[in-house]
């Protein structure tokens, strides 16, 4: 008989495996919208030029020891990097132990995983790559089939009101003050986001990604001084909306059906 794990050891194995592909995210992040290979070269520091040795690219770990600097050059590394490591990580640790290694846990941990390149490109670049929203949106559609959390059904209602809201947003706007405000890119994101959560989800981030982005847009406004023409991109507020309703998205509006209209 094949002897089980314990669950612990499980659990540091999944947050472990979870971690290092947040490691090669953030090699995407950096390499994806400069439209160079994330396979070659190897990763290296962008100041001085040295290779990363094995024992130096340890998810979270390395940044602790090495103090958040080159050890060439000594040059501060972005804290960007365990970050993303640690909410892949993260992310795989608490899907696991929500569903196990089932399709649940695969199809969602690819959701997250998308949403977190996206939000962090987005950040760097204010652009939304289309090799990874359009993909997404084909895979939240498969993924229905495999899923009791929404119908195809559901799911293909979503990318309809998803992709159809903001861009009768950005059709509005631009309308209104003659210029762009809504990216295409932004567009497609929702439209997966719907293809993922269906038209319930879709409704919650907006109404999450609003509130967060109001809040941070005043924030810019306030410290640069520019008023309207601050830039503050909406893909990771998007982002952040949609993983809101994975965590609590439901039970948030079965508290808001029962409290106000049972």
């Amino acid at each position: 008989m094949t002897a089980v794990l314990p669950e612990w050891i499980q659990q540091c194995f999944v947050f472990a495996l979870g971690s290092c592909l947040g490691s090669f995210f953030n090699v995407v992040i950096h390499r994806l919208p400069a439209k160079l290979s994330i396979v070659h070269p190897a990763s290296r520091c962008p100041r001085c030029g040295n290779p990363i040795a094995f024992y130096d690219n340890i998810p979270i770990l390395s940044y602790v020891v090495l103090m958040g600097r080159c050890r060439h050059c000594k040059t501060p590394i972005s804290p960007r990097y365990p970050l993303v490591e640690a909410i892949t990580g993260g992310a795989a640790l608490y899907l696991f132990r929500e569903y196990g290694f089932s399709p649940q846990f695969f199809g969602e941990f690819l959701f997250v995983s998308l949403l977190t390149l996206i939000a962090f490109i987005d950040l760097d670049t204010f652009t939304i790559p289309n090799v990874l929203s359009l993909p997404g949106i084909a895979a939240g559609l498969a993924f229905s089939f495999f899923t009791p959390r929404l119908s195809w059904q559901d799911s293909l209602v979503g990318v309809l009101l998803g992709g159809g809201f903001l861009y009768a947003i950005a059709v509005a706007y631009h309308f209104l003050r003659r210029q762009e405000g809504m990216g295409g890119g932004d567009i497609k994101l929702l439209a997966m986001i719907g293809a993922f959560l269906g038209a319930a989800g879709v409704l919650f981030t907006v109404m999450v990604a609003s509130v967060a982005g109001a809040l941070a847009g005043i924030a810019v406004m306030k410290r640069r001084r520019t008023g309207l023409t601050a830039m503050v991109p909406f893909g990771p507020f998007l982002s952040l909306g949609a993983v809101c309703y994975l965590l609590w998205g439901q039970d948030f509006i079965h508290w808001y059906v029962t409290e106000f209209f049972a």
